[in-house]
């Protein structure tokens, strides 16, 4: 199914500065938040398609990228340039694990079908999805991945050749695996029929992998989530991937990572954001709230009287880690002024009389002013409708 337009998904003009698509994508993250709408899967998708809209175009060579290209820019064997984000490289080798050697390696590129061929017989890229929780990525993990691919048989050590024997060098192509032919001014090349391109041939197959070289088998890989890493991240491990063919390099194992949506926080870059109830009482009176913060601590955030619905408050260093840095973002909380429901009589009387004690308009001037504008908007179309 085709996607759609991500300034369509946002509601924005293609012009719209980065502040407007901030904006536009609060607004709409909260109205779409899963939490908001338990068990809607429209709104479910619609709020996964807000995240990956602003994720494009936030990032300025990202945006750029799209708005040339389109969605065929993030896409394999696109013509743009790939989306970022960050490319880890793993250390170790085998199925033990290892450290992450250069946390900001080499943009990810070959990958997606960019600026290079894989070299004859190398092994095949594996790509892994993996879901993470907001708070595995604020603090980052340690994880056991276990995964399915083509590694290298061990009697023959990748050869394909039963023990004791060789593969020998093609007498078609005498080892080079390809074939020409001269037609006219014009040379042909094509793989070699009797080697399939390899060079060699086996004449004795072994028997565990049938003269491939390789098996499937499970392997378990040791992999470190950093704290800070975002929707769309991409780690590399090098080497792990699918073996190549008759002891040629094994291709890489690259893992997508996505967050899964979070019960009261939504992600913005470095900051969070939450969206907090609190009592038509409180927000007249005043007091104070405590809010629960993703490093597991706790901050209580001064009401002051007369807050209005909608109203944020900035809590510096609350926020999201920042990849490889000490820092964090920020957290915004957003007050929702709650209208009470369920009155008692005696509760509905208190509120009558205050309502009548309220006339003066100075308790809520600002839907007074609105009103009193209205009612001179009214009048000025039913003046000019005389005339």
């Amino acid at each position: 199914m085709a996607k759609s337009d991500y300034y369509e998904v946002l509601g924005v003009a293609k012009n719209a500065t980065a502040d407007e698509l901030k904006k536009a994508y609060r607004k709409l993250a909260m109205d779409y938040h899963p939490d908001r709408n338990p068990g809607d899967k429209t709104a479910e998708l619609k709020f996964k398609e807000l995240n990956e809209a602003y994720e494009v175009l936030k990032d300025d060579q990202k945006r750029a990228a799209y708005d040339r290209f389109g969605h065929s820019a993030f896409e394999q064997g696109g013509g743009g340039q790939q989306p970022g984000g960050f490319e880890f490289h793993f250390g170790g080798g085998g199925g033990g694990g290892g450290g992450f050697a250069d946390i900001f390696g080499e943009m990810f590129g070959e990958f997606m079908g960019g600026k290079s061929q894989q070299a004859q017989g190398r092994g095949a890229d594996v790509r892994f999805d993996m879901e993470i929780s907001l708070e595995e990525a604020f603090a980052g993990k340690q994880t056991t991945l276990n995964i399915a691919t083509a590694v290298s048989c061990e009697p023959c050590k990748g050869s394909g050749a039963a023990a004791g024997t060789q593969p020998t060098t093609c007498a078609t192509c005498r080892g080079s695996g390809k074939l020409r032919a001269q037609q006219g001014f014009f040379t042909i090349e094509r793989a070699c029929h009797t080697c399939q391109g390899a060079g060699r041939v086996i004449e004795t197959p072994c028997k565990s992998c049938g003269g491939h070289g390789r098996v499937r088998k499970e392997r378990a890989l040791q992999v470190t989530i950093p704290a800070g890493v975002e929707e769309g991240t991409r780690i590399r491990l090098a080497g792990e991937g699918e073996a190549g063919i008759s002891g040629a390099p094994s291709g890489d194992l690259y893992i997508f990572l996505s967050l899964t949506p979070h019960r009261f926080f939504l992600r913005d870059g470095a900051n969070i954001l939450c969206r907090i109830p609190i009592p038509m009482t409180t927000a007249a009176l005043g007091g104070e709230i405590e809010v629960a913060i993703l490093d597991g601590s706790r901050t209580k955030i001064a009401i002051p009287a007369g807050t209005q619905h909608g109203r944020q408050f900035r809590v510096r260093g609350k926020g999201m880690s920042i990849l490889r840095s000490s820092q964090r973002g920020d957290l915004f909380i957003e007050t929702q002024v709650e209208t009470p429901v369920n009155l008692s009589k005696r509760q509905e009387e208190l509120l009558r009389e205050f309502q009548s004690l309220s006339e003066d308009n100075k308790t809520s001037p600002a839907s007074h002013g609105f009103f009193d504008k209205m009612r001179e908007f009214w009048d000025d179309l039913t003046e000019k409708s005389k005339t």
